[in-house]
């Protein structure tokens, strides 16, 4: 991996939307996932590549829609333990999994999404 390009530039978009995609397909067999989630997933889904695609480096259209992505905040309503990040955690490597990038991007990915889903346990 090129330290000089993002993960953005590496990867590109596609390939952070069908990511984005296996994870919500995990998501919705997933029970306890599933319950912090209305009905229809496509906007969740929407919304998390925009973020995708901004935090590993690209255009900034989700902070364009929707501001400042403050993680915490915006979560703050649902229970999120250890057994939920874990469900989030294995949901996303699950769709990690099934892409076709190099093995140094996904072992930064994952720091990325192991780091942030920490950050947002707000129950004991």
């Amino acid at each position: 991996m090129n330290t000089s390009q993002t993960i953005y530039e590496l990867v590109g978009a596609e390939q952070l939307r069908t990511l984005t995609s296996y994870f919500y397909q995990e998501v919705a067999k997933n029970e306890a996932l599933k319950k912090l989630y209305p009905e229809d997933l496509a906007p969740a889904e929407e919304r998390l590549f925009l973020f995708f695609m901004q935090v590993f480096g690209g255009p900034e259209t989700y902070s364009e829609q929707r501001g400042h992505p403050r993680l915490r905040m915006r979560h703050a309503k649902w229970k999120v333990d250890t057994d939920m990040r874990d469900h989030w955690m294995n949901a996303m490597q699950v769709g990690l999994d099934q892409l076709t990038i190099e093995a140094n991007i996904k072992v930064a990915m994952m720091s990325y999404f192991e780091k942030t889903s920490n950050h947002m346990i707000n129950h004991g």
